[in-house]
């Protein structure tokens, strides 16, 4: 008889196998990963998929030398780590309690990202990026996908790539969160760190930039993205490949939600109905929720 393994149980095993205790044991989040909060202990646990491990492995190394150089990267926890139990991979951040109501501003995120850059090469081995890759196989294997979406996806999967090609990046290529977004940017009183380092890679530098000025989706204004702007040095809107970037990132929002539709989310199913509606129909300003 095969037993399945629950995020929790997960968890609370690679807690005690790398000498934390597994309890109390709070789940605050549930996306592509799931993330609980050990209160005692000050410390995140996140529950990935097995198939982000070596993913997980260049964060943790990563992030360990971000720190040891002053960079404000979200600091993993000094046990053993990642730990596997099948068919999850664990992994321990120390917590940052946030306030309520108070997220870190836009700006915060081009200084974080302006320095980011500006650092010599990590001495760990980055991926190099490639765009929509994991959404191939997401979208190929989807039981809740119909033929129709399916075939609309992958086709405009196809064009992106084809687009992304032919772009000249005027910032020249290297080392980048990968996922950078305000929303990965954490209070830690009155400083702000990086977070969610699971995307970082060799790759042109406007993808770290990009990813904010998607988020107007989700209602960021134009002041913030002048903001981040002016704080990071360049201003991409200045680029015609915006544009190209930020069709990239709104598709590729859609893996979670259709692997979560799969699983049976009635809420990511409505939301990723809406979501491609709104790209079927060339709507770039059709708002967004974080459902």
């Amino acid at each position: 008889m095969t037993m399945t393994v629950s995020p929790e149980s997960a968890a609370r095993m690679a807690c005690r196998k790398s000498g934390l205790a597994d309890r109390p044991l709070a789940q605050l989040h549930q996306h592509a990963t799931t993330v609980f909060l050990l209160a005692e202990e000050g410390v995140i646990v996140r529950v990935s998929p097995v198939s982000k491990m070596q993913h997980l492995e260049t964060a943790v190394s990563l992030t360990r030398w971000l720190v040891a150089n002053d960079f404000a990267a979200t600091e993993p926890v000094s046990v053993p780590q990642p730990v596997t139990y099948h068919p999850y991979v664990v992994t321990f951040w120390r917590h940052y309690p946030q306030p309520e109501h108070s997220t870190p501003p836009a700006g915060q995120l081009g200084a974080l990202l302006r320095a980011l850059h500006a650092l010599p090469q990590p001495p760990v081995s980055l991926p190099q990026y490639q765009p929509l890759a994991s959404l191939k196989n997401t979208v190929e294997s989807s039981t809740y996908l119909d033929s129709d979406l399916r075939g609309w996806l992958t086709k405009r999967r196809e064009e992106l790539l084809d687009a992304y090609g032919r772009l000249d990046f005027p910032l020249g290529y290297g080392h980048v969160h990968g996922d950078a977004y305000p929303g990965n940017a954490l209070w830690d009183h009155k400083d702000v760190r990086l977070g969610d380092w699971d995307e970082a890679a060799i790759a042109p530098r406007e993808i770290d930039l990009a990813n904010t000025f998607q988020g107007v989706r989700f209602g960021r204004t134009t002041e913030e993205l002048d903001a981040f702007s002016h704080q990071y040095g360049y201003d991409i809107r200045q680029w015609p490949g915006l544009e190209i970037l930020c069709a990239i990132r709104d598709l590729h929002t859609l893996g979670s939600y259709i692997r979560r539709a799969d699983s049976g989310d009635a809420a990511a199913a409505e939301q990723l109905s809406h979501r491609i509606k709104t790209l079927r129909s060339g709507d770039d300003q059709a708002r967004w929720s974080a459902a």
